[in-house]
């Protein structure tokens, strides 16, 4: 109970110190505008349209001052507001009528909730835990007594035995090998007052494991999956490590509407189908793109635009779920050997459109939007090549496409011939030039962007990107029995 405590008050005080950073944001973010004059722009910072807005905007950032000062004064005492129990159910009390329920109905729901008894397990101990042991033999469940309760044990060294029995069926082989190696398993035992019933959980740390070097990743022969997220579908293609499509590009639908519990299913089915694509294909990693959007929510049509296309911004953003799809995606890859790569979304889409919207479109008969063009970005930055398509690659004759497709991935190459005739050393110069240009040199296969742009041809890469990469973590993995009611 005392470490329980102690972890609701730790997530309050980091609760208020993002509400405290959000605010500052707001607020200097307000500040900047008002400092310009209605209707005028200064730098990239544009004014409000009008003196009504203007008033508007001063208005709401009193009150953003207001509600800042009360973040701070609760940080300095550091005393945030805690309600063991939920702050949602202590609004209820007040409107019981619009909720549905009685005075003894909402009483039973807000002891149920502040109710609870949970034990860590610890490795070594009989059965991975000492306090609660759930024996895998029977299923029988016994507790260890504090000592101003030992008379009433009923089983030996002050345990007490329940009358009833439990029965995992959601990953019982793997809590099986837990308990049976004696590592460690968390039990909570809750209450639920809508079904009147007990119900005991257990729960587990997954291993550590040491994430793949990239060289691991990027070997010859390995294949990843690159994702692009969007609001309502999952566009995937599958690469290579030369960073060429393979395949079909693929499209997953993603409806988000309805419950919180609706959502997250349906969001865990469309990672589950991306999972099963990637085995299929062999892939080693699947590469997601890593937007933040952190900033933009906070700052609202500050920053994200005004207006009727603003709102309809604004609106596609808030109904993508960024962090939640990482996080999920990262954890039931993790149960699969998949790896995930975290790249930066920086001009993935507008790329990806201009320069394989089309070479997809020419190998496939299915239909290919700009973000299955983001995913193939997305993916080769995800190995460390650039995005954009050098010219002239890959060529439609089959003996040059087997020769030359893998140097899309590679450096540009050097001076490549024409149809054009040489140059002789009897051409006169062009212009007034004292110094001739590289394109004026003597080569015996001139280059054809030298002879028609007149500038030196690139000699190495113009374009530098970085990757993240983002290993496992541990994944909380929850079992749940019921108990019948005492």
């Amino acid at each position: 109970m005392t470490r329980a405590s102690e972890d609701q008050y730790q997530l309050s005080v980091r609760c208020l110190a993002e509400e405290r950073a959000g605010l500052r944001r707001r607020i200097r973010k307000v500040e900047q505008r008002l400092a310009v004059a209605c209707g005028q722009k200064r730098g990239r910072v544009r004014g409000y349209a009008d003196q009504a807005e203007r008033w508007q905007k001063q208005q709401h950032q009193r009150k953003i001052r207001a509600r800042l000062a009360v973040v701070e004064r609760q940080i300095d005492q550091g005393r945030p507001s805690v309600t063991v129990g939920g702050h949602r159910l202590a609004g209820v009390r007040h409107r019981l009528a619009e909720a549905g329920l009685t005075e003894g109905d909402w009483r039973k729901r807000w002891t149920a909730s502040r109710l609870f008894l949970t034990a860590d397990g610890e490795s070594g101990a009989s059965h991975g835990n000492y306090t609660i042991t759930v024996d895998p033999m029977d299923g029988s469940v016994t507790l260890v007594l504090p000592e101003p309760l030992r008379h009433l044990a009923n089983a030996p060294r002050g345990r007490y035995r329940l009358a009833c029995t439990v029965t995992f069926h959601h990953r019982r082989p793997e809590w099986l090998d837990r308990v049976s190696a004696n590592r460690a398993v968390r039990y909570d035992i809750a209450y639920d007052s809508a079904r009147d019933r007990w119900y005991l959980d257990a729960s587990w740390s997954a291993d550590i494991t040491a994430p793949p070097a990239p060289e691991e990743i990027w070997a010859p022969g390995v294949t990843l999956l690159a994702v692009d997220l969007n609001a309502d579908h999952l566009a995937a293609i599958v690469l290579d490590a030369h960073g060429n499509p393979i395949g079909e590009p693929h499209t997953i639908p993603l409806e988000l509407t309805g419950p919180a519990t609706t959502r997250d299913g349906r969001l865990r089915a469309a990672i589950t189908r991306l999972i099963a694509l990637a085995r299929s294909d062999g892939c080693a990693a699947i590469v997601v793109e890593n937007p933040g959007f952190a900033d933009a929510r906070w700052t609202g049509r500050e920053t994200m635009g005004r207006g009727r296309r603003g709102k309809a911004f604004r609106r596609t953003v808030a109904g993508i779920p960024t962090a939640r799809f990482r996080e999920r995606l990262r954890g039931m890859a993790h149960h699969q050997g998949l790896v995930v790569i975290a790249v930066d979304p920086a001009y993935t889409s507008v790329w990806g459109e201009r320069y394989w919207k089309s070479p997809l479109q020419q190998q496939t008969k299915t239909t290919v939007t700009r973000h299955h063009g983001a995913s193939v970005a997305i993916g080769r930055r995800g190995l460390g090549h650039r995005i954009r398509r050098r010219p002239g690659v890959t060529a439609p004759d089959q003996r040059i496409e087997q020769r030359r497709a893998t140097g899309q991935a590679a450096s540009p190459s050097g001076p490549r011939g024409t149809t054009s005739p040489p140059r002789t050393a009897g051409t006169p110069h062009r212009g007034g030039k004292t110094r001739p240009r590289r394109s004026d040199q003597l080569v015996l296969f001139p280059d054809l962007e030298d002879r028609s742009r007149g500038h030196p041809a690139p000699t190495g890469s113009d374009y530098s990107e970085s990757t993240e990469m983002h290993g496992p973590t541990p994944i909380r993995t929850v079992k749940t029995a019921s108990l019948p009611s005492s």
